[in-house]
């Protein structure tokens, strides 16, 4: 063994051993560490330290439910000397209200496009937020409810599932690429036209994915602009046709129909249609009757069964890429052989497992988070630690910027003024690109730096941050901390104690002073407040 190999192992053992306790405890949370700790010292990796209370703190309040801790919540947290004091704060944050919040607006984005193909459906999502909600309320396993997006029974506003085909205006092909993508983490986009140039997808397989969909409707059921409901319906009959590669397609040509066909492995069995049946095929009908054989329902049986080879590794690998920031293999909705897994014994750890409970989320969830993986510094020189070597930032989303300027002013129960909320929607809406790549804006650092909308954050709400510091009777110094505290959740160094307390002594009780605004400002608009570190 190399002097380097034994120095990463040496760190490695201290960052993740700590007892002998460690070796005997077979957890998820533990076999993750040694798996990542055995792939640092395959690749002579120096790993970053652990976080530090208050980085810890501030990480699993954002990925857990959306904002930053408060003022007392901070103070609480840093002076607790209890050793288990990070996995009760997990399991407390899993089980506050706003988890489900936060979970169902990440996944109404990933299953939901901000530009779908039906504009309409893009108006109406109330009801399958509200939907979704439910089921991270109550830990609905996954499984579950993932059949219950694909049946899409009732209707998209009282119900929720029926948006999900409506965005696509229920076409077949169009749906065949976004359920392999998100739910089966394959792309086939690619095969829609010719056969897979780097996959073994062939466009045969594309077309048996899609004939699932081919007998599906759209169903207007009424409603108004911003909360129209759609049903989705099926006919009994009804298939996609194939024309051969789009090369070599000629006008006028008739395809061939594809049955349905599983994604690698058999084609749909189907019983014939009642003698005499016959379906109105005439325009888009107000109501369609439950099929006596129904696609979309073997679809939802095969797809979420726990012992499809596709399922639980795709949403492991998703879940895991949330909250470690990156994919085992990234990104996550691309799966393929040549995109190959950075642990790939792991990932088949944890579809097993997540197979074994049920497809609970909160059980999942909680092992990574507990994980030394998961509470590494994001401190590091790697600015895509390939290794899960260093925590990567994260841009907050548009939402979670709004709760977190809003718990760092001290609004309380209070929303921010409308105006600034819609246009702070606007301004941070779009930060990262289809990798999940930080995409720096020009509109967005104007805004922070130029708006008196976003400054009035700050100043408006009587009694918040601004107030309590402007008349605060403390020492300067512990106005300084009560700052670094309410907004970045954490103690300023001596360095920023020594700037801030100098600032803030120039000023003056007068209520038009801006010397505290100026204070609260630098801090909000700093690089640090916009991540997650």
């Amino acid at each position: 063994m190399t002097i380097v190999s034994r120095h990463v192992l040496s760190i490695a053992a201290i960052l993740f051993v700590g007892s002998a306790a460690f070796a005997q405890d077979k957890s998820l949370r533990n076999r993750i560490d040694e798996h990542i700790t055995k792939g640092w010292a395959e690749q002579k990796i120096t790993p970053a330290k652990a976080s530090n209370d208050a980085n810890f703190l501030r990480r699993v309040y954002l990925d857990l439910i959306g904002t930053i801790p408060s003022y007392e919540e901070t103070k609480s947290f840093l002076a607790d000397t209890n050793v288990d004091k990070r996995p009760k704060l997990i399991d407390r944050l899993l089980d506050d209200p706003r988890y489900a919040d936060q979970q169902a607006d990440i996944w109404q984005n990933v299953l939901i496009s901000r530009t779908p193909l039906n504009p309409e459906a893009s108006r109406s999502r109330s009801g399958f937020q509200k939907w979704l909600h439910g089921k991270f309320a109550s830990n609905e396993p996954l499984d579950r409810w993932v059949k219950e997006v694909l049946l899409a029974e009732g209707n998209s506003q009282d119900q929720g599932p029926p948006l999900f085909y409506a965005q696509f205006r229920a076409l077949p092909e169009e749906t065949a690429v976004a359920v392999t993508r998100i739910f089966l983490g394959t792309q086939l986009a690619c095969a829609q036209c010719h056969d897979h140039p780097s996959d073994n997808w062939t466009q045969r397989d594309f077309y048996g994915m899609a004939a699932f969909f081919a007998r599906l409707v759209m169903i207007d059921a009424g409603g108004g602009m911003n909360n129209k409901k759609f049903v989705i319906g099926e006919r009994r009959t009804g298939e996609v046709l194939f024309t051969g590669p789009a090369i070599e397609q000629k006008p006028g040509q008739k395809g061939e129909p594809v049955y349905a066909k599983f994604l690698g492995g058999k084609a749909l069995i189907e019983p014939p249609v009642p003698k005499g049946f016959q379906e109105e095929k005439k325009g888009t009908p107000k109501s369609l009757p439950k099929p006596d054989f129904s696609r979309k329902e073997k679809l939802a049986e095969w797809l979420a069964a726990a012992d499809n080879p596709y399922f639980a590794r795709a949403m492991a690998n998703r879940l895991w890429g949330q909250f470690l920031r990156r994919g085992i293999v990234h990104p996550v909705d691309n799966l393929s052989e040549k995109n190959q897994a950075s642990h790939a014994e792991l990932l088949d750890l944890l579809a097993k497992e997540f197979v074994a409970h049920k497809f609970d989320i909160k059980w999942l969830v909680r092992e990574l988070m507990n994980s030394k993986t998961y509470q590494l510094s994001s401190i590091g020189s790697e600015k895509e630690p390939l290794a899960f070597e260093q925590m990567p930032l994260r841009p907050l989303r548009e939402i979670e910027m709004i709760n977190a300027l809003r718990v760092a002013g001290d609004w309380g129960s209070d929303s921010l003024p409308a105006s600034l909320d819609n246009q702070m929607r606007r301004v941070f809406g779009d930060a990262v690109d289809g990798r999940g790549e930080f995409q720096a804006s020009l509109t967005e650092r104007l805004f922070v730096n130029n708006s008196q909308l976003f400054r009035s954050a700050i100043t408006k709400k009587q009694g918040g941050l601004w107030h309590r510091i402007h008349f605060a009777k403390e020492p300067v110094s512990q106005r300084v901390d009560q700052v670094f505290l309410s907004v970045l959740n954490r103690i300023p160094d001596a360095d920023e104690r020594t700037r801030f307390a100098a600032h803030l002594s120039k000023g003056s009780i007068a209520a038009s002073d801006t010397t505290v605004e100026e204070a609260i400002w630098a801090l909000l608009a700093s690089a640090e407040f916009r991540f997650n570190r």
